[in-house]
């Protein structure tokens, strides 16, 4: 009866069903797949003669390399050391660093911030990053007006020196050689021999300190001072109180110095900042890793 129902309608008859045994259907099947994956596997095999040319290859790799130069050059923040800027662009991108550049922004828009924008990464344009010797890590900028100006403990002139500058200078009168006072607070003459004077907040609300804590600026500072342990070899290490301490413990103890003392604020510069002698000491570790000494008198 089927089979004349197909001729009558003119389909043909349906073969017979066959049932396969569980053992028979899954070899079939596992034979089906494996020439399955055996095709896959050529279609995404790549072609031995490339569709590219060498030169051609050249020029994309090159054209990409421009592209992502020109992205980090617009993404830098104005007055960022261009040697500084090509090791250490990758952090302008990343969120913390964006949504950071925007709190500075708004609160430059709606209060007085200080350093002044060009002047917030003055430590990038005293040296090259490449030759950095020293190293001494500050907290926050100076909150008052005329002083901050991008290197820590530094002030601009005419500003008197501020408490802890001061007892920097008293340290250098005894521990270095023909060290005068210079009548002034501006360190300039320190960076520009390789001295990174670097704080690890780098903007402050006027009168407010500690204002920018916490905002993400400690995440770029860490990143500076990773960077230099683990490209640099022989800097020196000053690290002055508990929260330069903190902020250095990731530092390369193999590769480089760490000298240690409390910080030379007048709350604490008695108990073990006078006499700690850094300075010398400094002169003394670079000399033996082959590098020039710092002049300290040299302001």
């Amino acid at each position: 009866m089927p089979a004349l129902l197909c001729r009558r309608f003119l389909l043909p008859a349906l073969p017979p069903v066959v049932r396969l045994s569980p053992a028979l259907f899954f070899a079939q099947y596992t034979k089906i797949m494996s020439k399955k994956r055996k095709l896959s596997a050529v279609d995404t095999e790549p072609s031995s003669t490339p569709s590219l040319s060498q030169e051609q290859l050249d020029r994309i790799a090159q054209n990409k390399r421009a592209a992502l130069e020109k992205l980090a050059s617009a993404q830098t923040p104005p007055g960022f050391g261009e040697g500084w800027r090509k090791e250490l662009a990758a952090e302008f991108g990343k969120p913390y660093f964006k949504q950071l550049m925007s709190f500075v922004s708004e609160e430059r828009n709606r209060h007085t911030v200080y350093p002044p924008v060009q002047e917030v990464f003055t430590w990038t344009q005293m040296c090259d990053i490449r030759d950095v010797k020293v190293v001494i890590l500050g907290q926050d900028p100076y909150h008052g007006p005329n002083q901050a100006h991008g290197l820590c403990f530094s002030v601009r002139r005419p500003v008197p020196p501020p408490p802890s500058l001061e007892n920097i200078y008293k340290e250098l009168l005894t521990d270095i050689e023909g060290f005068k006072h210079p009548g002034h607070g501006d360190l300039t003459g320190w960076a520009r021999q390789g001295v990174l004077l670097l704080n690890a907040v780098l903007t402050v609300r006027a009168h407010q300190a500690n204002s920018h804590k916490d905002k993400g600026w400690e995440n770029f500072t860490d990143a500076v001072v990773q960077w230099l342990s683990n490209n640099l070899d022989g800097l020196v290490f000053m690290l002055w109180g508990s929260y330069a301490q903190k902020k250095g413990a990731t530092i390369n103890r193999k590769r480089h110095h760490i000298l240690k003392a409390v910080h030379p604020s007048p709350l604490s510069a008695h108990r073990g900042f006078f006499g700690c002698r850094h300075f010398s000491q400094a002169n003394e570790l670079l000399e033996q890793s082959g590098k020039a000494p710092v002049d300290w008198t040299a302001l």
